[in-house]
């Protein structure tokens, strides 16, 4: 969520984000001349900014009627595997089966992680979801870190069955709204961004997670959540600037491969087994994605 307290190691990317001017030379600086091919499209500059050529298809309005309808099927996809992820969790956490709780975690949070975007034009569903201790004001935090802080710190669920009942219906409530809520060009672009600057600003940081350090499942899934909205824009995007399009989708590939060594079975490695070389090539190639896309939205003209 992005309701926080700010941290050094997330200024750079959050600032990409925000601005979309910093110059390659300098999202380059420092990085290790041996990086495997994996950061190929981090030390690359070529399309970090809108191609100069201007062509009759880059002065057409575009089309994003289905890109809204697909993003929405999209979103109530997930939301409903959520609310049943959710439903599984939250019966473990209120039969005190304490491993069962701990396992199902992570996997249930990544089908939010992916639609944030969504859950944070709703209201206060998304700090009832997802705040942080100190997010909020300590009688009204609730939500999964609440029930992390039990689990891994605490190591226990007692207390936690009223906030598991009220976490169950704050995610049936997310699936209720997400049907008629009002999505267009704007939410899409501004939302690929955010979920960006929410890795930046907490994942990548290890901030997020800061019990169980399972940081790399929302990772991975803020980073799907936003390719996801790049690939249902990208056929007006390759119209309008096709250079551009592909440095996005190159530097997509380089950081999901980044990630793919830290997976392990059907999850992902707890956060705390990073080296700080890694956590670095992390944030080299979410810096150098970050910029591109932050241009996306000017030259969709939304």
């Amino acid at each position: 969520m992005k309701i926080g307290y700010a941290v050094p190691a997330g200024l750079l990317a959050a600032s990409l984000l925000f601005a979309g001017c910093a110059s390659n030379d300098n999202s380059n600086n420092g990085k290790n001349s041996n990086n495997s091919g994996n950061n190929a499209a981090a030390q690359t500059g070529g399309g970090a900014t809108p191609s100069p050529a201007v062509t009759a298809a880059s002065t057409t309005a575009a089309d994003f009627t289905t890109a809204i309808d697909e993003y929405r099927k999209y979103v109530i996809e997930q939301c409903d595997e959520f609310v049943k992820q959710t439903e599984g969790f939250t019966d473990a956490v209120k039969a005190g089966k304490l491993e069962e709780a701990k396992a199902l975690y992570a996997p249930a949070r990544m089908y939010y992680e992916r639609i944030e975007p969504i859950a944070e034009a709703l209201g206060d569903l998304d700090p009832n979801i997802d705040a942080r201790e100190n997010d909020v004001e300590a009688a009204q935090w609730r939500g999964f870190h609440k029930i992390e802080q039990a689990l891994w710190q605490n190591k226990t669920t007692d207390g936690m069955k009223d906030v598991a009942d009220r976490l169950l219906k704050d995610a049936q409530l997310l699936r209720a709204k997400v049907e008629t809520a009002e999505i267009d060009a704007n939410l899409l672009v501004t939302g690929a961004v955010e979920l960006l600057n929410e890795v930046s600003s907490s994942k990548v940081t290890g901030e997020e997670e800061r019990y169980s350090h399972t940081d790399l499942y929302d990772f991975v899934a803020n980073v799907e959540g936003a390719q996801k909205i790049y690939e249902l824009l990208k056929p007006e995007l390759a119209k309008k600037d096709p250079a551009l399009e592909q440095t996005i989708g190159e530097r997509f590939t380089a950081l999901m491969n980044e990630l793919a060594p830290f997976k392990s079975g059907d999850g992902y490695v707890s956060y705390e087994t990073l080296q700080a070389d890694e956590v670095r090539r992390l944030s080299q190639n979410l810096d150098a994605l970050a910029e591109p896309l932050s241009n996306m939205g000017t030259i969709l003209g939304v």
